[in-house]
């Protein structure tokens, strides 16, 4: 009778033991309640991918606006641009409202073949924009002004 009461005890801790390790497998099915330690409830982060289209919204993608035809509009040929030419080996040129010193300097350089030493901008009354290019000692504005056609 003894021994038959021990397995009898024994199966049923083994069945016991089988139920518990089923419910670690799979979970209870019920949620712990979680502990809120502050008085403001902030949503949790949760996982954000990155997008990853199946359909293209743009075919080609875009030229830039912004070639150096764009920004040098005209050379201005007033009398105070040709004394800038004469004197302080500057040329005159009207630019693109848009366009910053960086690119009228490098707009210049290649179309012209010349090295500007730097360049000074002002947006006129009319609402457009002057810019003074200072070209290198070792270009001469005068022979660049005949070359374009300026002078």
């Amino acid at each position: 009778g003894i021994n038959a009461e021990y397995m009898g005890r024994r199966i049923m801790a083994n069945d016991k033991a089988k139920k518990v390790a089923g419910a670690l497998k799979k979970g209870s099915g019920r949620k712990a309640t979680r502990v809120h330690t502050k008085v403001h409830f902030y949503k949790p982060n949760t996982l954000k991918l990155a997008r990853a289209p199946k359909v293209l919204t743009k075919s080609v993608k875009a030229l830039p606006k912004m070639d150096s035809f764009a920004i040098l509009k005209f050379p201005l040929t007033t009398e105070s641009a040709m004394k800038k030419i004469e004197e302080n080996n500057t040329l005159v040129f009207i630019v693109d409202l848009k366009s910053n010193k960086r690119q009228i300097k490098e707009a210049v350089t290649k179309m012209y073949q010349i090295k500007a030493e730097k360049v000074n901008t002002l947006i006129r009354p009319d609402g457009s924009k002057k810019a003074y290019v200072k070209l290198t000692p070792d270009y001469e504005a005068l022979d660049v002004a005949n070359r374009i056609g300026i002078i």
